[in-house]
């Protein structure tokens, strides 16, 4: 008898077989989403996309807890994991939803066991499975993952914008909230796609950053071991970042994304880690530079200032986003930052030294003159 899966990995039957099905016809669930479209013609007119915003970055920088501080401003409307797997139809999906009798939730802690509980209601990322429709190659390792405004694609463009429009209207709100962590190669793409958008990209000193990384890794090959249905699920929301599927995205170098696969394969994942952390954030870095020559539409925030001055942090943020909120929203929102205690660091001198050694440079760009143990 095959082992119970292990807590947090555990994937409905009914939700692996239709998530199956879904994945296996991306035509049809895009020509229904288009149908659902028509049907709803003239039922929210008024509907607009102003603004959108996009929490992107590099996984376990603190995208998850962001996500969830911008989902409780009564402006915000974000998906949620009720969402999945019928997101290509999100408005008939969640009406139909409202109307079905259902059990009271007890609020459980996700399968990263980082602390953050949740129930089918709370914020998650999944526009990735639309991108993955109408982009198939966005997660092959050897292929630029880059879009930016040279990228044309119609048919997506139009079927997107018609999608957050049918989520705005059907959660009731103005302001359309986006995590994803691939979005941070999209980011030129998006802000063609809407002029006024606003990203989010938080940071973290790369010792802890690297160590919270390497624990989500070893968590998901353990949730997916002799767990096949874990495996398929963590592909259809394209979760790519820990586990038995892990791949780093080409952030328009596929030599050194080869570079980094290697070192994994050989076993050397600290020094792998590093240089993924430490490619990623030149692109960041670069991204955010020529932000600030032209617009301004990016905010990189240091998870360290989140927990040490919460306060001012996220007041500035939510100046950012264009979401005003009172002294109430902002103490309870800032009571929620703290730095992690549920792991520590736990890398020898020589680790230490392999990730100054790789990310040294990519650091300073973001105000960490030396990785240490220490939260800055």
């Amino acid at each position: 008898m095959p082992a119970a899966p292990r807590e947090g990995f555990e994937v409905a039957p009914w939700m692996d077989r239709l998530g199956g099905f879904i994945e296996r016809n991306p035509g049809l669930w895009i020509r229904l989403g288009a149908l659902e479209t028509r049907l709803l013609d003239g039922t929210f007119p008024d509907v607009r996309i102003d603004r959108p915003v996009y929490v992107t970055g590099l996984a376990r920088s603190g995208t998850t807890i962001l996500l969830e501080t911008l989902a409780r401003h009564p402006d915000v409307a974000t998906h949620r994991y009720r969402d999945f797997p019928m997101l290509f139809t999100p408005y008939l999906w969640n009406r139909w939803l409202d109307r079905v009798p259902r059990k009271e939730e007890q609020a459980t802690e996700r399968s990263h066991g980082d602390g953050i509980a949740v129930t089918s209601e709370s914020p998650e990322a999944f526009e990735e499975p639309l991108w993955m429709a109408f982009f198939p190659d966005q997660h092959d390792p050897s292929i630029s993952a880059v879009l930016d405004h040279h990228t044309r694609a119609p048919a997506f463009e139009r079927f997107y914008r018609d999608h957050i429009r049918k989520l705005l209207a059907v959660r009731g709100r103005r302001r359309y909230v986006a995590k994803g962590n691939y979005n941070v190669t999209r980011i030129g793409y998006l802000a063609g796609l809407f002029p006024d958008a606003r990203f989010v990209i938080p940071v973290r000193n790369p010792v802890w950053h690297i160590a919270s990384l390497m624990k989500q890794h070893r968590l998901f090959l353990e949730g997916q071991q002799d767990n096949p249905p874990a495996r398929r699920h963590l592909r259809r929301v394209g979760h790519f970042e820990f586990g038995e599927d892990r791949r780093p995205i080409n952030a328009g170098d596929a030599t050194a994304t080869a570079q980094v696969m290697e070192l994994w394969r050989t076993g050397e994942e600290v020094r792998g880690w590093a240089r993924y952390w430490s490619q990623m954030h030149h692109f960041i870095a670069d991204l955010a530079e020529r932000d600030r020559a032209s617009g301004h539409a990016i905010l990189t925030v240091r998870y360290e200032d989140l927990c040490a001055e919460p306060l001012r942090v996220l007041d500035e943020l939510l100046a950012h986003c264009g979401l005003p909120a009172d002294a109430a929203f902002l103490s309870a929102a800032a009571g929620r930052f703290h730095p992690p205690g549920y792991y520590q660091p736990r890398f020898s001198l020589a680790e230490l030294s392999i990730i100054a050694e790789e990310t040294a440079d990519a650091a300073r760009r973001f105000g960490y003159e030396q990785p240490s143990r220490k939260i800055a």
